[in-house]
C-alpha cells in the first residue's frame, strides 16, 4: 500500500500535535485546580490533605486521553518536579494490577521497587517519593476508583490526572470534565489538519457534513480524515454519503469510519488488522506484525506505517505503535468472525516464537559485550539478519521499551498453553535476557513477577517440578532482598514440592537453602541440622562439588557457633573434596578458612602452616586477591607470637600483590 501520511501526523513520544478545540474544557480543569474542594465547600472537613484529582471522561475515542496530555502540556511549568504516566486498562480490556501500576509510577520517578513487596508498602513508597514535590501523575484509561486510590499521593502540592469513561464514584472532591464530541468549529479545524485546509475551503459544507457524520469523534475524524488523505482525489461530500448511507447494523460513528477504512484495504492488510489485537498490551513493531502475518519485517513496517496514516494505530517511540483501545473491540469482533481459531492460533505462535529468538540475540548481545569469546556469536548463528541488533545499547533498549510487550506475552503463553514447550522457552528467556542486561539485583521486580506467574500456573495445574523451581527462584529473591522468614517459607515449601516431583536437584538446593536461611537468622543448631542433611543427599548421588560445598558451609556456621573442632573437621573435608576435584582456587579457600579458625581455637602455630600452605595454593591458582589476605592473616598471627619483624615482611608482599589500597583485598584478621 502507498497511503499518504496524516499532515503533521503524531510525535514519536505520543503527544497529540493535530490537538485542536477543548478550550472550554481546558479552561475548566485550569480553574478546577486551585478551586476549594467539594468537602470544604459542603462544611466537612478534609480527612487529609492530598493531590488534587481532575477527572476527564468520555467514551473510547471521545479524545479523552489528549485532553489530558494537552492540559498536562500547559501546566507543565507548575509541577518543575516531573510528569510519570500508568495506563490501567490495556486496549483489550485486561486492567493492570494495582501493584504494577505502583511501579510503573516509582520507576518514573526514579526510585527503586523492592521485588515481591505488598501493595500497600509500594504505595506507601510512592506517596514518599513524592512527598514535597509539584508532580503530575497522569493516569489513563482507568476503570474504576479502586485502581485509583492506590495511586493518590497525600501532598497537595501533586497534581493527579485521570481519564476514564464514566464518573469514579468513591473518590471524593473529583467534578468530571464529561466530553461529547467536538464542535463543528473543532472538528471542521481537525480535519483541516489531517486532509488539508484546501479541501475544506473548497467545500465547507461537506466538511461540516462530514464532521456531524462522524459525530465530532476525533478518533472518528482520525479515521475519515485518514482515508481522505489517503485518497486525495475523493471528494469529502461523497465520504460524509457513505457514511451516512451504511447500514444500521453498523453501530455509532466510530463504527461507521472504521468501516469506511477497512473496507478499501487489500485483503492482506485486512487480514494484518484483524490480527493486531492479539499483540500483548496493544504495543506493536514491525517484528510482532510480521509474526502475526506471516511476512517480512519490512513488509510489516510498511504496512504499519500505512496503518498509522490511516488513523489505525498510532506512532510511540523507538519504532513502536500503540493500538487505539477505541478500535479493539472492532477489531476483536472482526477477528473472531473473520479468522478461524486454529489460524488465530498459528498466528499467537508465531508472534511468541518470534519473541524468544529476539531474546536469545537480546541476551547474546549483553554476553557477547561482556566477553567476546564466550557464548553471544554462536546464540547469533542461527538467527537471520533481521533478528540480530546492531549492538548491546540497541539491544537494551529493545528490551526496556518492549518490557510491558514482552511481560504480556509471557502471561499469555503461560495461561494459553499452562508451561508447555513455548512458554517455558519464552518465560526463560526474558529472565535471562534481563539478567544478561541489567543484573539480577536490578531486574528482581520484573523477575519475581514472572516466577510468580510460573507459580501460580504450576500450582492450578499440579505440576510439582516447575513449582518448586518457581518457588525456588521466589525465595532467592526473597532472601536477596532482606525478607529471610518468607525466604525460609518458601524453601520449606520447595522442598515438599521437589520430593513430590522426585526431583533430586530441586531436593538438594531446597534443603541447602533452608539451611542458608537459618544461617541468616543465625540459628545455628537448624543451620548445621539441614545442611547436614544436605550433605548427606550429596553424598548418596555421588554430588562430589555439592559435598565440598557443603563441608563449607558446615565449617562456616560451626565457626560462628564457636564449635571449632567441628569446624575444623569441616573445612579438612572440604579441603580434600576440592583436592579430589582439582579445583586448586577452592581448596586454597578452604585452607585458608582453616587457618581462621586455627586462630580462633588458639592454635597459632597450625595456622601458620595452614595458612603458608594455602598461600602457595592460591598463587597456584593466580589468586592475587586470595594471596594477598593471607599475607595480611598470616602477619596479624605473627605479630600475636612475638615476631613483628616478619609481620612486616608479610604485609609488604600484600601490598605489592594490590598495591598500597588495604581497600582492595578482603582482609581477614582476629579482630573480624
Amino acid at each position: 500500500m502507498n497511503y499518504a501520511r496524516q499532515p503533521g501526523g503524531r510525535e514519536r513520544s505520543g503527544s497529540v500535535t493535530d490537538f485542536v478545540g477543548r478550550r472550554r474544557e481546558l479552561k475548566e480543569l485550569r480553574e478546577d485546580i486551585a478551586r476549594t474542594g467539594l468537602d470544604t465547600l459542603s462544611g466537612r472537613k478534609a480527612k487529609a490533605p492530598r493531590a488534587r484529582v481532575l477527572l476527564i471522561a468520555g467514551r473510547p475515542g471521545s479524545g479523552r486521553t489528549a485532553l489530558a496530555e494537552a492540559l498536562v502540556r500547559e501546566v507543565a511549568d507548575e509541577y518543575p518536579d516531573g510528569l510519570v504516566r500508568v495506563r490501567l486498562t490495556a486496549p483489550g480490556g485486561d486492567t493492570l494490577p494495582t501493584d504494577r501500576a505502583v511501579r510503573t509510577l516509582l520507576e518514573g520517578l526514579g526510585r527503586p521497587t523492592p521485588p515481591g513487596a505488598a501493595e500497600d508498602d509500594l504505595s506507601a513508597a510512592l506517596r514518599e517519593a513524592v512527598a514535597g514535590r509539584r508532580v503530575i501523575l497522569l493516569v489513563d484509561d482507568a476503570a474504576d476508583p479502586y485502581q485509583v486510590d492506590a495511586l493518590l499521593p497525600d501532598t497537595p502540592e501533586c497534581l493527579v490526572v485521570v481519564t476514564a469513561e464514566g464518573p469514579l464514584t468513591g473518590i471524593p472532591d473529583v467534578r468530571p470534565c464529561t466530553l461529547g464530541g467536538l464542535d463543528t468549529p473543532s472538528a471542521v479545524a481537525l480535519l483541516g489538519r489531517l486532509i488539508g485546509d484546501t479541501r475544506v475551503t473548497v467545500d465547507p459544507r461537506a466538511a461540516e457534513g462530514l464532521a456531524e457524520a462522524c459525530g465530532g469523534a476525533p478518533a472518528a475524524l482520525a479515521l475519515a480524515g485518514g482515508w481522505l488523505a489517503a485518497h486525495p482525489k475523493a471528494a469529502v461530500a461523497d465520504v460524509a454519503k457513505q457514511l451516512h448511507d451504511m447500514p444500521s447494523g453498523v453501530h455509532g460513528p466510530l463504527g461507521r469510519a472504521f468501516r469506511l477504512v477497512y473496507e478499501s484495504l487489500p485483503q492482506p492488510a485486512q487480514r494484518t488488522l484483524r490480527l493486531l489485537p492479539l499483540a500483548p498490551a496493544g504495543i506493536l513493531d514491525s517484528h510482532t506484525a510480521s509474526a502475526l502475518a506471516g511476512c517480512s519485517v519490512a513488509a510489516a513496517q510498511s504496512t504499519l506505517e500505512d496503518f498509522a496514516g490511516l488513523g489505525l494505530v498510532r506512532h510511540a517511540h523507538d519504532g513502536m505503535f500503540l493500538l487505539p483501545g477505541c478500535l479493539a473491540p472492532l477489531l476483536q469482533g472482526l477477528l473472531e468472525t473473520k479468522e478461524r481459531p486454529a489460524e488465530v492460533e498459528l498466528a499467537r505462535a508465531r508472534m511468541l516464537e518470534r519473541t524468544v529468538r529476539l531474546l536469545t540475540s537480546c541476551r547474546a548481545m549483553a554476553e557477547t559485550d561482556e566477553d567476546p569469546g564466550i557464548g553471544g556469536p554462536e546464540k547469533l548463528d542461527g538467527l537471520p539478519r533481521a533478528l540480530r541488533f546492531p549492538d548491546r545499547r540497541a539491544a537494551s533498549t529493545w528490551l526496556d521499551t518492549r518490557l510491558p510487550a514482552l511481560t504480556g506475552a509471557a502471561t499469555l503463553a503461560v495461561a494459553d498453553g499452562g508451561l508447555d514447550t513455548l512458554a517455558r522457552r519464552l518465560v526463560a528467556a526474558l529472565v535471562r535476557a534481563l539478567a544478561a542486561h541489567r543484573g539480577t539485583e536490578a531486574a528482581a521486580p520484573e523477575l519475581y513477577g514472572l516466577h510468580r506467574l510460573v507459580l501460580d500456573v504450576a500450582e492450578r495445574r499440579d505440576l510439582p517440578r516447575e513449582q518448586a523451581a518457581a518457588l525456588l527462584n521466589l525465595a532467592d529473591l526473597d532472601a536477596a532482598t532482606g525478607r529471610t522468614r518468607e525466604a525460609l517459607e518458601r524453601y520449606r515449601a520447595a522442598l515438599v514440592a521437589g520430593k513430590a516431583a522426585r526431583d533430586p536437584y530441586a531436593t538438594g538446593r531446597a534443603m541447602e537453602s533452608v539451611g542458608g536461611a537459618y544461617q541468616e537468622l543465625a540459628d545455628w543448631p537448624r543451620a548445621s541440622d539441614w545442611f547436614g542433611r544436605a550433605l548427606s543427599h550429596a553424598l548418596a548421588r555421588g554430588e562430589r562439588a555439592d559435598e565440598a560445598r557443603l563441608y563449607g558451609r558446615l565449617g562456616n556456621v560451626h565457626t560462628y557457633a564457636g564449635r571449632y573442632g567441628e569446624a575444623l573437621r569441616a573445612w579438612r573435608a572440604a579441603a580434600a573434596g576440592y583436592r579430589k576435584l582439582a579445583d586448586v582456587p577452592g581448596q586454597a579457600k578452604a585452607l585458608s578458612e582453616m587457618a581462621r579458625v586455627q586462630e580462633y581455637a588458639g592454635r597459632p602455630e597450625e595456622s601458620l602452616h595452614t595458612c603458608r600452605e594455602a598461600i602457595e595454593l592460591a598463587r597456584r591458582a593466580g589468586d592475587l586477591r586470595l594471596q594477598a589476605a593471607l599475607q595480611v592473616r598470616l602477619a596479624d598471627t605473627l605479630d600475636r607470637l612475638g615476631d613483628p619483624a616478619a609481620a612486616r615482611l608479610h604485609r609488604s608482599a600484600a601490598d605489592r600483590l594490590l598495591g598500597d589500597d588495604p581497600a582492595a583485598c578482603e582482609i581477614r584478621s582476629t579482630s573480624d
